[in-house]
């Protein structure tokens, strides 16, 4: 994923079960940056969710999160990590020239060979 030093992204946690319920978590997950120079990482209070802030162009960065779930066998540690996050300098501004249709050239010389009048 590649984002620019002034967007923003939600990550949002969802732990469930092996049957795909949801699991009760213990305390906040806490979350963290490979690289904060690159990436913030701003968690929500409940440690639901992040925003993942664009810093510095660099990268690629990734956002991990760590979590005590309850998955009915007790409270197991458990890790999850974004995708690779490279943030950019910005938008990009496209230049586009458009060139004239090709016409003789006339015998005027190059304006380095021409000599200035002084007044």
């Amino acid at each position: 994923m590649q984002i620019t030093a002034t967007q923003q992204v939600v990550a949002t946690l969802t732990i469930t079960d092996k049957k795909g319920n949801p699991a009760q978590v213990e305390g906040p997950p806490v979350w963290a940056s490979s690289d904060e120079t690159v990436l913030l990482v701003v968690p929500a209070a409940d440690g639901l969710s992040a925003v993942l802030k664009g810093n510095t162009p660099g990268g690629p960065a990734r956002a991990s999160v760590t979590a005590d779930a309850d998955l009915g066998e007790g409270v197991s540690p458990i890790v999850g990590t974004t995708e690779s996050i490279t943030v950019v300098a910005g938008t990009a501004v496209v230049v586009n020239l458009t060139l004239s249709d090709p016409t003789e050239q006339e015998d005027t010389p190059p304006p380095s060979a021409r000599s200035s009048k002084k007044k």
